[in-house]
């Protein structure tokens, strides 16, 4: 083969693989709109309005026959979609790998999730059991979903490329995220100029979410291309196959010790999204509007942080940069501890710094451990990943409800989610990301 033909062969890859990570960035652009729109903003305070108004007279509600207080339902409809995703996600993950066909397992987990987040605009009434129901098959194949989405990574980009992709993809949602909310709140908050009720605005927020992540999924679905495995052992049955990905995980300790890091400092940043609106509004005294300009402060910044961050550790490297954020995340917390009530231009402040490096933090965790997968094992390692995501962030809230109820502060409470943010730091560092990306059997980048 001549000097040409070989030029013009590697020039073909370059262009396929830039393709793919294209289509791949617009999945975060489609399944983001979810979490922010939905969970984030929405549908918690929806659902349980719905669950009231059929609940008995003392406040409980009664799926197959348990009985639930109303105020509760949300929540253990969250609980369960977890418990369903930390099932489905090993066995899903598996499959892609024996098999190979990773796309359609893909494709599946993606239209079924936006079918049941459509299918919320007929969550009216006294429908708490189909909102509960459209809930927990959302959330779960949201998570299969994205177990999936993350596992192509270290499939489309080189070691070098990675930290610069998975902050694009991270950056792409978050943008998505901040338009629609946007859009989602002119009619919320207008409803009655476009002639409809608040519930009806609602509920149309709510299904424009499962809309939106049908339509552009259809672009990374595609673009990315499915990739045969060696492998092809069987897969084993649920629980069987979770404890046969843990077995394996035990053959990388090092992979191991940073999903122990990642855990509890992803948990400390989790718990902070979750409870920085309780914050606001019980500690600091404002208003839902100033809650929700902050939300999509913490959008629109999480774009740039995102991209920031990406190219710092181009620089110095993704795991200085995530201890860097690490160290950013306690700084945020300790600020907002002393934040003055009723001065909403400070908590824009303390947004704004969570919005920096929220993106960031999250997408470098993201490539590199992607570089701590064995090679093969993409989709299995990653629903570790999102166990750890998903199933695990219990911890900070368990916490932080707990501080609450001893001290009676809120301001103890947010304070004391720096312990996860510290251990995670000193875990991190301990781990020799060098040796762990060797002992994975893959390439060793020049800057990690």
């Amino acid at each position: 083969m001549g000097i040409d033909a070989v030029r013009a062969e590697v020039t073909d890859e370059v262009a396929e693989r830039r393709r793919e990570q294209r289509g791949w960035y617009f999945y975060d652009w489609a399944c983001s709109v979810y979490s922010t729109s939905v969970l984030t903003v929405f549908l918690g305070p929806y659902l349980t309005s719905v669950a009231k108004s059929a609940a008995d007279a003392d406040g409980f509600v009664h799926p197959l026959g348990i009985p639930v207080r109303a105020g509760a339902f949300f929540p253990y409809a969250v609980s369960l979609s977890v418990i369903v995703a930390v099932l489905a996600m090993p066995l899903v993950g598996a499959a892609a790998d024996r098999t190979g066909r990773k796309k359609p397992l893909l494709a599946a987990a993606a239209y079924l999730g936006a079918a049941a987040t459509t299918g919320m605009f007929f969550l009216d009434g006294e429908r708490y059991l189909l909102g509960g129901a459209l809930l927990v098959v959302a959330n779960a194949a949201q998570s299969v979903a994205m177990m999936l989405y993350n596992s192509y990574l270290p499939q489309i980009a080189p070691p070098e490329e990675r930290d610069a992709v998975s902050s694009r993809g991270w950056a792409l949602g978050y943008a998505a995220g901040a338009l629609v909310l946007v859009a989602n709140l002119v009619l919320y908050l207008a409803h009655d100029s476009f002639g409809v009720s608040e519930s009806t605005a609602v509920r149309i927020c709510l299904a424009s979410a499962g809309l939106w992540w049908g339509a552009f999924a259809i672009i990374p679905l595609r673009r990315l291309r499915d990739r045969r495995s060696p492998a092809r052992e069987a897969v084993l049955p649920g629980r069987r196959q979770l404890a046969a990905t843990l077995r394996d995980m035990r053959r990388h300790p090092l992979t191991l010790a940073f999903l122990l890091a990642y855990l509890l400092y992803n948990d400390g940043i989790q718990t902070v999204i979750s409870q920085a609106s309780v914050y606001g509004s019980e500690e600091l005294g404002l208003e839902q509007s100033t809650l929700i300009v902050a939300v999509l402060l913490v959008q629109v910044l999480a774009v740039a942080g995102a991209l920031a961050l990406g190219r710092l550790a181009h620089r110095y490297g993704a795991k200085r940069t995530i201890l860097g954020s690490l160290v950013a995340w306690t700084l945020t917390l300790g600020a907002g501890y002393f934040l003055p009530a009723g001065e909403p231009l400070w908590f824009f402040v303390l947004a704004a710094g969570i919005g920096l490096v929220l993106g960031g933090s999250q997408a470098l965790s993201r490539s590199l451990f992607s570089h701590l997968v064995p090679p093969g094992k993409e989709a299995e390692y990653f629903s570790a990943y999102e166990l750890s995501d998903r199933g695990m962030s219990w911890l900070g809230p368990l916490l932080f409800g707990l501080t609450y109820q001893l001290t009676g502060s809120y301001r103890d409470a947010i304070i004391s989610l720096v312990v996860f943010f510290v251990l995670g730091f000193m875990l991190l560092a301990r781990v020799p990301v060098r040796r762990a990306i060797r002992d994975a059997g893959n390439p060793v980048p020049d800057r990690i």
